[in-house]
């Protein structure tokens, strides 16, 4: 059995994602994403699975950050999961919840309820919390406020919640993409419907070199290898200064995708390989995710 590190508390859409991939391994909830990679590098925890991608905020920033600039960790898989966001009250509260004074939430559940909050919820101000189940936990151990949360049903149930709204996000096709970290390159065989392979890699350009990033993004054209993603972090070393996180839509082969990262590396670019792994769909049912 294994040890499980994720973005906790208990009810996360992370926990969620863990249960479905990981359903015989012990799952241990974190308070923050760095503290989940920490679990893993200092040997509490086998694997980490923690959110980087989702469909309508973006990419999780702290991450991609923690992972390039503090993490030694590999990716070894990926999960895709849908989202589904509903409005949780006390069951003290359930007859007013729309008198609720607070909305609480992780900042992404609350951005992908924008209409709704800005409908139902006009001058209400919202709370950010760690996560949509700290939301949920704060709420339950809260009857005295009127107060609501946005998490998911699970949090209900886990919480004693009342569901005073489904489905409240304002895009129906709403997925969260989950990165699973490790310490070794293990190889990894869940018991789920397999997407793609991928490869993601950071890269960091020569200084003030005029198309460097044209010629770089060139030597995976012309061996007609597929780029699912590209985007841009700062160093943290001067204003202008970046890297770049590339997800290569494929997993490292013995030619193309190694022909790709030496000549990238003789224009004088570093490539950093974080992974190069499968991904899997977790919660099929659309309410895990």
């Amino acid at each position: 059995m294994r040890n499980i590190a994720f973005l906790g508390p208990a009810a996360t859409f992370t926990d969620i994602a863990v249960s479905d991939a990981f359903p015989r391994d012990h799952r241990i909830p974190c308070v923050t994403i760095p503290e989940c990679m920490d679990y893993v590098l200092e040997g509490k925890a086998d694997l980490a699975v923690v959110p980087i991608e989702n469909a309508l905020e973006g990419t999780v920033n702290m991450t991609i950050d923690h992972l390039f600039h503090e993490a030694d960790l590999t990716i070894v898989g990926e999960l895709t999961a849908p989202i589904q966001q509903h409005l949780l009250v006390h069951p003290d509260n359930a007859h007013r919840w729309k008198e609720a004074e607070r909305v609480l939430s992780h900042p992404h559940a609350i951005a992908q309820c924008h209409k709704f909050l800005n409908r139902q919820f006009y001058r209400v101000p919202s709370q950010q919390m760690t996560s949509t189940a700290a939301a949920a936990k704060y709420v339950s151990e809260h009857p005295e406020e009127c107060i609501a949360a946005i998490a998911n049903s699970l949090s209900a149930a886990e919480y004693g919640l009342f569901t005073a709204q489904t489905d409240i996000h304002d895009y129906t096709f709403n997925h969260t993409r989950f990165l699973i970290l490790s310490k070794t390159h293990e190889e990894l065989a869940l018991d789920l419907p397999k997407m793609g392979g991928k490869t993601t890699i950071v890269v960091t350009l020569p200084t003030d070199r005029p198309g460097t990033l044209h010629q770089a993004l060139a030597t995976f054209a012309w061996r007609n290898l597929n780029l699912a993603k590209i985007e841009s972090r700062p160093l943290k070393t001067g204003l202008g200064n970046y890297f770049f996180i590339i997800d290569v839509a494929q997993r490292i082969d013995d030619v193309l995708v190694p022909g790709a990262f030496a000549e990238m590396e003789a224009l004088g670019c570093n490539v950093q390989v974080l992974g190069s792994y499968y991904g899997y769909e977790v919660g099929q049912t659309a309410e895990k995710a």
